[in-house]
């Protein structure tokens, strides 16, 4: 009784739909890069990081994406509310995008305030939006990277 009792729930645990992960911003900033990353905390699963080595004054902004097109551009357009800037685009494997910004940069600052950035290469646009629960985490970044 006890076998079959311990196969039916081991068969109900199987076929339970596992739940989503839980998307979160952490803050890694002990020795090395300081890091912003849009995590599924205790997975390798990332959607974006902010990262930076400190004082270096720049930050590389990596959004992941695994189903992106193919790079259409070499260079990518990137805003934050009124403030647009370019930059060299460098793209990875599954649908890895990176882009360079000054820390003093004016569209860097209207990142920090918003947290809101949109980077277009070719077709592909991307977004990261850090919540305002989470801009505190920016503004310690940008302090810990500028230059």
């Amino acid at each position: 009784m006890n076998l079959i009792l311990a196969a039916l729930l081991a068969f109900g645990q199987a076929g339970a739909p596992r739940a989503a992960p839980v998307w979160t911003w952490t803050l890694y900033e002990n020795e090395g890069p300081v890091v912003l990353a849009n995590e599924a905390p205790d997975t390798p699963n990332l959607r974006a990081t902010v990262e930076c080595d400190p004082r270096s004054g720049v930050v590389d902004l990596t959004v992941y994406k695994e189903d992106a097109p193919a790079p259409g551009a070499a260079f990518a357009r990137l805003s934050s509310g009124d403030v647009a800037a370019t930059s060299p685009a460098r793209f990875g494997r599954r649908g890895r995008l990176q882009v360079t910004v000054r820390t003093d940069h004016p569209l860097f600052a209207a990142f920090v305030g918003s947290g809101d950035l949109t980077i277009q290469t070719g077709d592909r646009t991307d977004r990261v939006a850090i919540p305002r629960a989470h801009l505190a985490k920016l503004r310690r970044l940008a302090d810990r990277c500028a230059g």
